[in-house]
């Protein structure tokens, strides 16, 4: 039986087969990340194949006691439905979201880029807490964090930090957190204890495989200089010029990477992102053009707030785009976003 789309076990069972007879051709491991990225895929399809099946089966039990309890009642089943019911019920929400996983590009691993905003330290430090907010939303999802770049802040927190999370859905989900995040508390770094108000603002987009991006950079566009790393990367990092900064000069976009000891590791990385980069550009021009010809206004006002986190003098977390709030603020800056992405997903903005 196919259920379509997601719920496509054919399909699937289809995709496993193709990869698992790459994994037994003889060159397989000559190249260990392309390999990596190929189990790591595979595992995810079984995952989702079982994770289908599984469903289903509990669903066919539930309604087999239903039926019996119908014919001849039975407080003990009662109680094993009314036990099972918010268990069964999370299952199936979880399933009706990644149906909603269907944009062009929800598959692809996620480039998430995230800048502080005006207000020194408070925005530095702010910025620091929505990387960690990501950092432990993807340990929840078993996603894998690659660090790119990092610039700390001259007292505390980062000024600005690039990471590319891998995973199944790792865009469809995480596109949800484009925008500024507003931050009001009491400040830790003022000795009057006084309210403060501080922004970072958050861009994610699809992170393409090299093979899938169809763009040719030239030589003479893009101007590479190289650095001493400031990253935490040991000894052989900081007392040698490993970092690369690469600036496109056609549309001033800069990439940075300082992640990897080698000079040669760090240079593609940043090339990898800069293609993304461009690729993403030419993308959103062919969208534009097409919402033109319908007629669309697609005007984003990115410097508008998606959501707020009030410490003070009240908690509560607010989606400006949703409405839906929780006040357990600490709860969602340890990374319980669900809630946020979900409604955004089911919003279908």
């Amino acid at each position: 039986m196919s259920y379509g789309g997601y719920f496509d076990p054919l399909e699937k069972q289809k995709q496993i087969q193709e990869l698992e007879s790459k994994m037994e051709e003889p060159s397989f491991w000559q190249d260990r990340k392309k390999s990596a990225e190929i189990i790591d895929k595979c595992n995810e399809l079984k995952k989702e194949l079982q994770d289908v099946s599984d469903l289903k089966k509990e669903i066919n039990e539930k309604i087999e006691i239903c039926n019996l309890l119908i014919l001849e009642p039975s407080e003990e089943w009662l109680q094993e439905l009314n036990d099972n019911y918010y268990v069964l019920k999370k299952s199936v929400d979880e399933a009706s979201i990644k149906v909603l996983l269907n944009g062009k590009h929800d598959k692809c691993d996620a480039l998430v880029e995230i800048h502080s905003g005006a207000g020194g330290t408070e925005a530095c430090d702010w910025a620091s807490m929505l990387d960690r907010m990501y950092q432990r939303w993807c340990d929840k999802k078993n996603y894998k964090i690659e660090e790119i770049d990092e610039l700390e802040g001259e007292e505390a927190g980062i000024k600005s930090k690039t990471f590319l999370v891998h995973g199944s859905y790792a865009f469809g989900y995480l596109k949800s957190e484009k925008g500024v995040h507003r931050l009001v508390r009491i400040s830790p770094f003022d000795s009057g204890k006084r309210r403060h108000t501080s922004f970072a603002s958050v861009n994610v987009t699809p992170y393409f495989k090299e093979e899938e991006i169809d763009i040719v950079i030239n030589p003479s566009d893009v101007r590479i200089d190289v650095y001493r790393s400031s990253g935490k990367g040991g000894q052989g990092v900081n007392t040698t010029d490993s970092a690369v900064r690469i600036t496109h000069l056609p549309t001033s976009i800069v990439v940075t990477c300082q992640n990897e000891r080698s000079q040669i590791q760090n240079k593609e990385t940043a090339f990898n992102i800069l293609k993304n980069k461009l690729y993403q550009i030419e993308l959103e021009k062919k969208k534009e053009e097409l919402e033109k010809l319908k007629g669309v206004n697609s005007d984003i006002n990115f410097g508008s707030q998606i959501r707020s986190y009030v410490m003070h003098p009240y908690s509560l977390v607010k989606d400006h785009r949703t409405n839906v709030e929780t006040h357990d603020v600490l709860k969602v800056l340890d990374g319980d976003i669900d809630l946020f992405i979900n409604s955004y997903l089911k919003k279908g903005e």
